[in-house]
């Protein structure tokens, strides 16, 4: 970059020629333009940088691992949702399907209440079912799930630092109907209310985190109701494109390393790298 810049600046010297030093300003400041546009065509992705936030589009799974404290600031109380006479929203909550305490990243939490107000105006209630869990808290799940299954982990939930919950970001949410089953399973796409989410999540941000025909991928069984935020721009890459998040993370990835290959800057992408956790 450093030589490139050094080059152009000769060139200029010698087009500028007898040029005041009015002009040779000029053309400086002309030659800071030409390197920021050279930055921007360096980055070959669909989705902008400044498009995306790091922590909202981190992976986790079983290959890639959160550590024991990682927590995603800052985390909020979801409110129960309280409406006015005329159905708008009073209190900024939203439908929970029990009363214990749920949080989310802040952004997110913002984005579902909107994206839970829009698909009351629509007619669907949407109940947020589980929000931010700790490392801990799935450790007690997974190892309960797997004295239930006498040690067979079946999929359904994820080993502690590989569950999206951890994130803050990711979120269960139902439709009614499903509060008072014992267990959620795939019948549940069926539900109007999960059509609308799978069609519309997207325009807030989420993003169906774990879909049905990227079970192989995600090594994760088909969750309709399990959204995820990862911002707006994001969101609408992967859900037009029909990706999972281990996909995306991959494009990402790999257009990173040709980024920085092509002589892009370092500091501009070191929050986006992520590198599997696997030994």
């Amino acid at each position: 970059m450093k030589k490139l810049a050094s080059l152009v600046l000769v060139l200029l010297l010698l087009c500028t020629g007898a040029a005041g030093e009015e002009d040779f300003l000029e053309e400086e400041i002309d030659l800071e333009e030409m390197l920021e546009i050279r930055e921007d065509l360096l980055w070959d992705f669909p989705v902008a940088l400044e498009d995306m936030e790091p922590q909202f589009i981190v992976l986790a799974n079983k290959h890639y691992l959160l550590e024991k404290g990682y927590v995603t600031e800052p985390l909020v109380d979801i409110k129960t949702l309280k409406l006015n006479k005329d159905g708008t929203n009073a209190n900024g909550g939203m439908r929970k399907a029990s009363s214990g305490k749920m949080q989310l990243q802040a952004d997110c939490a913002a984005a579902l209440i909107s994206l839970s107000d829009a698909a009351r105006e629509d007619g669907f209630n949407l109940y947020l079912k589980s929000a931010y869990r700790s490392w801990q808290t799935q450790n007690t799940m997974y190892q309960n799930r797997l004295k239930k299954n006498k040690g067979k982990d079946d999929g359904w939930v994820s080993k502690p630092g590989a569950s999206d919950h951890q994130t803050g970001l990711g979120c269960d949410v139902i439709p009614k109907s499903w509060i008072k089953k014992s267990g959620m399973n795939s019948k549940m796409a069926k539900e109007k209310e999960c059509i609308w989410m799978a069609e519309h999540c997207h325009e807030y941000g989420f993003i169906i985190r774990y879909p049905a025909d990227k079970e192989e991928v995600t090594e994760i069984n088909y969750e309709p109701w399990h959204l995820r935020y990862v911002g707006i721009p994001a969101a609408k890459y992967i859900m037009e494109n029909g990706l999972c998040l281990e996909e995306f993370t991959e494009q990402l990835q790999e257009a990173i390393r040709d980024y920085l290959a092509r002589g892009g800057d370092p500091a501009k992408v070191e929050g986006f790298i992520q590198e599997p956790t696997d030994p």
